[in-house]
């Protein structure tokens, strides 16, 4: 046996370690019984999360998510701070190039046909600044369409669906009685059709 402490070899009847005193009794009891008192939570295993449903799974997702601060007003307010920042940056970019090949063409050492190409050099800050305004616009207008879906979503069925009456359809009934078509699949209750 070794000890847990040190390292060191021990025989097996010693009781403490020879050179740290680490007790070696209480962890030969320990590794005999195997018990712990916590409960093993099968639930929270790999082998568990490939059972699951797919509404299970959704629903986990969106607690983890929500657990995480990643709601759709979260991702909304991420996407339009990250568009703003990029559109800055791009901003910032055509300024600063502007200034420079502005102040090393007015130096005067600079042929005329490479100062043409530094004067229109700034327009690549142009494409951040696109890119940020293309962010700022999809969080401003389109996930605020999402957002709302979401919260439609969450708020539960509208009033328009509750005031809908239920289908009257009696599997037990053969197809051609049924008052409404039925709201299952084409392979549900197919046994009872081919006796």
């Amino acid at each position: 046996m070794f000890c847990p402490q040190c390292g060191t070899s021990q025989a097996e009847d010693m009781k403490f370690c020879k050179s740290c005193g680490g007790n070696l009794f209480a962890v030969r009891k320990a590794v005999a019984s195997r018990e712990t008192n916590e409960k093993f939570d099968w639930s929270k295993t790999w082998v568990a999360e490939m059972m699951l449903s797919e509404e299970e799974r959704k629903k986990r997702e969106t607690a983890r998510k929500e657990s995480l601060g990643e709601t759709a007003d979260f991702k909304r307010y991420k996407e339009i701070k990250e568009g703003v920042i990029t559109t800055c940056v791009g901003a910032g970019t055509m300024f600063f190039l502007y200034m420079l090949f502005q102040g090393i063409i007015a130096s005067g050492f600079v042929e005329s046909s490479v100062a043409a190409i530094l004067r229109v050099l700034w327009v690549a800050g142009v494409i951040p600044f696109v890119i940020g305004l293309g962010l700022v616009f999809n969080g401003l207008v389109v996930s605020k369409k999402q957002v709302e879906t979401a919260r439609r979503l969450q708020s539960g069925p509208s009033p328009k669906m509750l005031a809908q009456p239920a289908k009257n359809t009696d599997p037990s009934l053969a197809s051609a009685e049924w008052p409404e078509a039925p709201e299952f699949g084409v392979t549900e209750n197919t046994t009872r059709e081919l006796r």
